[in-house]
């Protein structure tokens, strides 16, 4: 039997708060979005634990695109270290949680083959995982062409849900029925991942992953009616029929033209202004994505509280440590772009509701 409770726990526990530590404090943060531009910004950056993985880069390759790429190596080796201290009974949630960057890999290579099929181009926008890939990314670029490139998964746990969304991507030409079935599958997985568990490990892991799973959700009901002004059955079957607070009820309510605002204030009474962000949806979406994510990073803050012994301490860290990530990059993009403040802050997870 797995090792679980306090003897299962008592190891990771200790390394996943030594990791928490080190992720970047408010006065981190608030330093470098005080940065003047992109080259103080990656000074500052310099000067953190983000160090080591910047030190390799020559100053022609101090793009964007590759410093984002090389600071997510660091969220890489957080999840290595955690997936082989965990208790084995642990492991397969947090694989499954891990594999969200391998879907976001997945996705980025569809989308070079159709727009842009150079190996260096997808290759410099991938997560990476390093050996904790079944992708075949390279061959699959290589390959030119969707259909090919999805064949090569044969023997993944990809494959029968690309080939059976192929038939619409052949009619349609279009990524949408692949991805939407990408994110499904995913999210699918790691929920039944969380259900599998026992005891505390249960009730932490569905409240983490279904905080995780309500949020996209419930982005995923409203973009899909707000942009894509997609049917009330398309709405229904792109989406997930379960969560944590968000019910099957929410989504079809949704889907047949319910108020937005009404719909998410009884889901997240505590978020304000929702009217007004969603009368300009082009803008104030994101800003309403920027607020559920607060949540989640509250949700998991309250995992460091109280017993340590259990998922949701490992879980909380690791989505905290790419809620880290996705600020820097937000201020990796404002500065090289040379945003204002007003701009980019109200983008910004940690620095606002820390």
């Amino acid at each position: 039997m797995a090792a679980s409770g306090v003897s299962g726990y008592a190891a990771i526990s200790a390394r996943v708060r030594a990791m928490y530590s080190s992720l970047l404090s408010p006065q981190d943060l608030a330093k470098l979005s005080d940065s003047p531009d992109f080259s103080s910004l990656i000074g500052q950056l310099k000067n953190t634990v983000y160090a080591p993985y910047l030190e390799d880069l020559k100053d022609k390759e101090l793009t964007p695109g590759r410093v984002d790429s090389k600071i997510k190596g660091r969220l890489a080796d957080f999840y290595y270290s955690v997936i082989h201290m965990s208790p084995e009974h642990a492991r397969p949630i947090i694989k499954q949680l891990y594999r969200y960057f391998e879907v976001q890999n997945l996705k980025a290579v569809l989308r070079g083959i159709v727009t842009d099929p150079s190996w260096e181009r997808v290759h410099n926008v991938l997560f990476p995982m390093g050996t904790m890939t079944v992708l075949p990314a390279q061959a699959m670029v290589e390959a030119g062409n969707v259909s090919a490139a999805v064949e090569l998964l044969q023997g993944t746990m990809y494959y029968e849900t690309l080939s059976f969304a192929m038939k619409r991507y052949s009619a349609e030409q279009s990524l949408f029925p692949l991805e939407v079935a990408l994110d499904l599958y995913y999210w699918r997985q790691l929920w039944q991942e969380a259900k599998k568990l026992q005891g505390q490990d249960r009730d932490q892991a569905l409240r983490i992953v279904g905080s995780l799973m309500d949020m996209n959700n419930l982005m995923w009901v409203i973009r899909y009616r707000v942009y894509h002004q997609l049917s009330e059955e398309e709405l229904i079957n792109y989406t997930l029929p379960f969560g944590y607070h968000v019910r099957d009820a929410d989504v079809r309510a949704i889907a047949a033209g319910a108020d937005l605002a009404a719909v998410v204030g009884r889901v997240y009474p505590g978020i304000p202004d929702v009217n007004m962000l969603l009368e300009e949806p082009r803008s104030g979406l994101p800003q309403l994505e920027q607020q559920l994510k607060r949540h989640v990073m509250k949700q998991c803050l309250a995992a460091f509280t109280g017993n340590p012994f259990h998922i949701g301490l490992p879980l909380a860290f690791l989505v905290l440590g790419d809620l880290e990530i996705q600020d820097l990059t937000v201020l990796i993009e404002a500065k090289s772009s040379q945003m204002s403040d007003e701009e980019f802050r109200p983008y910004l997870i940690r620095s606002v509701a820390a």
